[in-house]
């Protein structure tokens, strides 16, 4: 079970980390906005969370061809984690390192979009206020690791879950398997 779970979760977990850091010098350059990059973003953590399901199936086949829903949760989840934690290690060094004005550049975007809409003083400054808050978080490296990791685990809980309940296969009882052939 260990080398099918690493196999995949660093697999899932290389996927996750490569579109984020082929996706983040686009931002820049105004091909994605923060207004499609939610879209880009989570397309791109679900294709990696594809691999839960592969990973899933590969367990089943190299152990009898079946798997119970418990142990096909279990793999998954394990994956799940480990692709996670690329993610997360994969923005922590991007903010840090590579875009330490993301929040301002996103806190910016805000209150745009905020005085675009006909926001008013007190909106507008509500805004900054909530995004000088998030910033702070941002700035926490324990706290942004903890706040990123909110953004894939729940597409990857969500692919195991459905993953699990397709692949889950029990053993056919042998009196059943005789009447069958």
């Amino acid at each position: 079970m260990k080398r099918t779970i690493l196999i995949f979760g660093l697999i899932s977990g290389l996927i996750s980390s490569a579109m984020m850091f082929l996706t983040f010098p686009l931002i820049d350059r105004g091909v994605i906005n923060f207004d499609n990059g939610t879209i880009v973003g989570y397309t791109s953590i679900f294709l990696s969370f594809v691999l839960v399901f592969f990973g899933i199936r590969s367990y089943r086949e190299s152990h009898g061809g079946t798997i119970t829903f418990g142990r096909a949760f279990a793999v998954g989840i394990l994956i799940t984690l480990i692709s996670s934690v690329f993610y997360v290690a994969s923005w922590e060094i991007l903010y840090y390192n590579f875009i330490p004005d993301f929040g301002d550049k996103c806190a910016a975007h805000a209150v745009a979009k905020v005085q675009a809409k006909g926001g008013s003083a007190e909106e507008i400054a509500a805004t900054r206020k909530q995004y000088e808050q998030y910033k702070k978080i941002w700035d926490n490296p324990l706290l942004n690791a903890v706040v990123t990791m909110i953004e894939p685990f729940p597409v990857g809980l969500l692919m195991t879950l459905v993953s699990a309940g397709i692949l889950r296969r029990r053993k056919t009882p042998p009196e059943l398997a005789a009447a069958v052939a």
